[in-house]
């Protein structure tokens, strides 16, 4: 493998003018404070009917830190949230850092098999729970043999955060493994400290922001929402299952400002009615965790014209997001490949190289270092491939195919996972996608391989799929044409909200029913 177009992109810092300091240390619990500092009696978290000021969060945390520390008569390692967007999940988050311990997120709604492996990846020697969490404690019982609960905040709380390293590890997420097994990924303080100072200063958010919350904790776009929120004396806004079937009005009731979500919820605000200038308060949308479509970026900025779009594009391991496009209506569409958003341009501090890239498309591989790459997988063995060295560097491999468009931005081509081979010839998925969308009734779609064969699963009109395969020969070569199409009305979502293309492939593979 020969890398090459090294590139060091950056962007201009739109801070605004009079924000606070950016935090001295280098710490979540220093990027609260930061916001704390605004104002302590300023809404700092919203979680239906629970306002809670920044005092109240801070004290609620320090009281369960107190908890941590007398659980394990010490500091604490490494802490478990077993909580589910409640008042004590996001207190018990801050509570683990105030504690100065790596918090561990975990699911309650997950497969106690997956929670059970992540505890014992993750080495977790205490644990918080919610109502949901405690619930769940049973089916967990071997997996966390020894390891003290805490369910409810100490009478002495801790005297104050403890101040942490930047070196040491602020959170472990997981993510999936070719083998099955979750791979750990720790991120550093300093990891997100960096990414932190980017946002606020790009974005200048400020205490009248009113920002979305609604990724699961377990998914690192999670930390965006809250420290985004928190770092600028803003009020973080947990947005529960039942908004999403009016989510226009419950952005305008709620008065939201800064909206960050994966773009599959574009698609389902649209099947229940996304109007024109319906959500007049926002004035930031952002999208992050899968492809971002333009046609899907072209409504949402009908629906919320005094918003800036934003496409930001990053794996957990490069936490949260390393690169960003800022959509424009006039220019953005001609950019796009596959009728998919580019990617835009590197973070400060941020280089990337493309690994084996193809002579006639310029595409390749990308690998990113900088100073937001994770010091590598909590078990050295998944650390295998994931990396290359060259010019002196290592660099993280993402497994995303790229390009360069006009020299200054990157544009997503799809994963290496996704290329696959139909009958000797190689298949580019979301080119499949593309076409199809395409295709006259055909609302969105995503495709997927199985058993040597391309399924479709598409929403839209229903037509015939000798009708959608007949037009489909009209874009794409014959190789290229799905053999089965599957009509859905609404495709699976995991708990981060994105489209789930597990299910739909074990779907596919399956009894054939439709």
């Amino acid at each position: 493998m020969t890398p090459t177009a090294l590139r060091d992109r950056t962007d201009e810092a739109t801070g605004a003018p009079g924000a606070p300091p950016h935090p001295t240390g280098h710490s979540l619990g220093a990027w609260f404070a930061r916001g704390m500092a605004v104002d302590p009696d300023a809404e700092a978290l919203r979680v239906g009917n629970h306002h809670l000021t920044y005092r109240q969060v801070h004290d609620e945390a320090l009281a369960l830190a107190g908890a941590l520390t007398g659980a394990v008569r010490g500091r604490p390692r490494r802490v478990g949230l077993l909580a589910a967007r409640s008042v004590r999940a996001y207190t018990g988050l801050l509570a683990a850092t105030f504690a100065g311990a790596a918090v561990v997120p975990l699911n309650p709604a997950f497969p106690p098999a997956r929670t059970a492996a992540m505890v014992e990846a993750a080495g977790v020697d205490v644990v918080i729970v919610d109502d949901d969490g405690a619930a769940r404690l049973p089916d967990l019982a071997h997996a966390l043999a020894g390891v003290p609960v805490v369910d409810a905040p100490a009478d002495t709380p801790a005297a104050a955060p403890h101040p942490a390293d930047p070196d040491e590890i602020a959170y472990i997420l997981f993510t999936s493994g070719s083998t099955g097994r979750p791979k750990g990924v720790p991120v550093l303080h300093r990891n997100v400290d960096a990414y932190l100072r980017f946002v606020h200063d790009r974005y200048g958010f400020g205490p009248d922001d009113v920002f979305s919350q609604t990724f699961d904790l377990t998914f690192d776009l999670a930390m965006f929402d809250l420290f985004a929120g928190w770092g600028s004396g803003g009020t973080v806004v947990s947005v529960p299952q039942a908004a999403y079937a009016g989510l226009e009005r419950f952005l305008t009731e709620q008065g939201v400002t800064v909206w960050f979500s994966a773009p599959s919820l574009i698609a389902l605000a649209r099947r229940r009615g996304l109007d024109e200038d319906a959500m007049p308060t926002l004035r930031w949308s952002l999208f992050c965790g899968e492809p971002l479509l333009d046609r899907d970026a072209a409504d949402w900025q009908r629906a919320a014209p005094h918003s800036v779009v934003e496409n930001l594009y990053g794996p957990t391991e490069l936490t949260i997001s390393c690169s960003v496009h800022r959509w424009d209506p006039d220019t953005s569409p001609a950019r796009a490949v596959n009728g998919v958003v580019p990617i835009g341009a590197l973070h400060p501090g941020m280089s990337s190289i493309l690994l084996d890239v193809d002579e006639a498309t310029g595409a390749g591989e990308l690998c990113v270092t900088g100073h937001q790459m994770f010091p590598g997988y909590l078990d050295p063995a998944d650390d295998e491939g994931r990396f290359v060295s060259w010019g002196g560097n290592c660099w993280y491999r993402t497994g995303d195919l790229v390009r360069w468009a006009d020299g200054d931005e990157l544009v997503y081509l799809g994963r290496r996972d996704h290329q696959v081979q139909i009958h000797g010839v190689r298949v580019e998925l979301a080119e499949v996608e593309w076409a199809l969308r395409e295709v006259e009734g055909v609302n969105d779609a995503v495709v997927v391989a199985v058993d040597g064969e391309l399924v479709a699963y598409w929403q839209g009109t229903s037509r015939t799929a000798a009708a959608l395969a007949a037009q489909l020969a009209d874009i794409l070569p014959k190789a290229l044409v799905p053999r089965r199409f599957v009509e859905v009305e609404d495709f699976p979502l995991n708990p981060n909200r994105k489209i789930d293309r597990k299910a739909l492939a074990a779907r596919a593979a399956g009894p054939v029913t439709a």
